[in-house]
């Protein structure tokens, strides 16, 4: 990417709307602007103050006709998204006038914009760190009103805050370590090594909290991959449309009607779930249905909670001793279906770690004790309603590194090891930690981070 250049995309969905807005940022976008503006009263975008909001047309100026009628926003460096001077152009929101205003600006000099490059240009130019670069993906992909809360605490620089002032702490001890390095006839006595190694145990334990929010702060980032399972006929495809409210599944009494998985998404109390109904696993010679059954054990496989479905009304069966088996070591749940009939089940013969739910997927009863136990079964201790949380994997290993370099800092300082391992460890506990941020990161990383970006963000 050329940061010496003005580049230009359509910052607003492909289809018809009220408003498109094809953005500029650079250093010509306002000349850009002023070349094709036509304002019915003569302003012109290169000499109206900054945050200033102008009526008029986009104009052709060889052919002298307008293109669209607009209101164009006029935001000059450094108090813009991107620290340059931006131009935002608000179009009525069909995508002819938008692409027909995108190729006036590109002919006049503009470039078209990569992925997430106005972003990288926020954080190249120091508006925002790569933490917060992150948190703005993360809130366009927002799923519920907590993964939404979540990525504004973090694009605030809730993150950033906590990062800067661990690093802070840090770079305290390595200043008292370093500077025995550079006295070699002075030597740290029993109590500056305890304080020194008081201060790295607690930065330790700080990390550590920090690192452990990443499970439960990754399901409302991606949302939480819920499979349903069972033999055929035990009510799956109708828990999933209990679930989701809606028929969504086809439901018959005819076994093997679900051939392949079906997903939809639900919200439990701002945790998105992403339900999967899958295919009866049992013995079949059905080439379909054999794929199908394949297709529901890979879905176990890759779930981050099972709810294993048996009908209440029937003994267990070889095939579900072989579901209960599968889902031993795994988070799931036991739903024991039709409970507004008779019973028959063994339920002395599931093991007992595992959590009973007895509902009714045709009358509904027991849904909500269902959607209480999965949240319960992913948050054992409950939900976490404060403090920093990090939702990005990239973070965690981050993070994990610190723990490990800092925790070989703080043996050092304890069993009086020479100073230079110390500061060693230090400072790499502070690359670490920069790379949150990205203070200290590569071209591929970043790469690889700003490319997850919709074109003109």
């Amino acid at each position: 990417m050329n940061l010496e250049d003005t580049i230009v995309a359509i910052s607003t969905p492909s289809g018809e709307g009220g408003i498109g807005i094809v953005r500029l940022s650079g250093k010509n976008a306002i000349n850009i602007a002023s070349g094709i503006f036509c304002s019915p009263t003569g302003k012109s975008p290169a000499k109206v103050r900054s945050h200033s909001i102008l009526y008029g047309y986009i104009t052709n100026p060889e052919k002298t006709s307008h293109i669209d009628e607009v209101l164009l926003s006029v935001m000059r460096a450094p108090h813009s998204y991107t620290r340059e001077d931006v131009v935002e152009i608000n179009c009525h929101g069909g995508m002819l006038p938008l692409r027909k205003v995108l190729e006036l600006t590109a002919r006049e000099g503009a470039r078209l914009a990569e992925p997430g490059e106005f972003t990288f240009r926020a954080f190249m130019n120091g508006r925002i760190d790569l933490s917060q670069a992150e948190a703005t993906i993360d809130l366009i992909r927002a799923k519920t009103d907590r993964s939404r809360r979540l990525a504004i605490e973090q694009l605030s620089g809730a993150l950033s805050e906590k990062i800067t002032s661990t690093k802070n702490t840090i770079m305290d001890i390595c200043a008292h370590i370093e500077a025995y390095i550079d006295f070699p006839e002075e030597e740290l006595d029993l109590q500056t090594r305890t304080d020194l190694s008081s201060k790295t145990d607690e930065v330790i334990l700080q990390l550590r909290k920090l690192s452990s929010t990443y499970d439960e702060a990754r399901f409302f980032r991606e949302g939480l991959s819920v499979a349903i399972i069972g033999r055929p006929n035990v009510g799956k495809s109708s828990l999933l449309n209990a679930l989701i409210e809606k028929e969504r599944a086809i439901v018959t009494e005819l076994p093997g009607t679900t051939r392949d998985v079906i997903e939809e998404c639900l919200n439990i109390n701002g945790l998105p779930l992403r339900i999967m109904d899958t295919a009866g696993i049992r013995e079949t010679h059905n080439l379909a249905e054999s794929e199908g059954v394949r297709r529901s054990l890979m879905a176990i496989d890759g779930a981050d909670l099972v709810l294993a479905m048996f009908d209440i009304n029937l003994p267990l069966k070889d095939e579900d001793f072989s579901i209960i088996e599968k889902i031993r070591d795994r988070k799931s749940i036991i739903v024991l279906n039709k409970a507004d009939l008779s019973h028959s089940v063994e339920e002395d013969l599931i093991p007992e770690d595992l959590p009973i739910v007895r509902i009714s997927a045709k009358t509904g009863a027991g849904i909500d004790s269902l959607k209480k136990e999965v949240e319960a079964r992913i948050f054992k201790s409950g939900v976490s309603s404060d403090g920093v949380m990090i939702t990005n994997l990239r973070h965690k290993l981050a993070l994990d590194h610190a723990v490990k370099s800092l925790s070989r800092a703080s043996d050092a300082i304890k069993n009086g090891m020479p100073y230079e391992i110390t500061a060693f460890e230090l400072r790499d506990t502070l690359d670490r930690l920069g790379e949150i941020v990205g203070e200290t990161t590569t071209e591929d990383i970043l790469n690889r981070i700003f490319s997850q970006f919709c074109i003109g963000k």
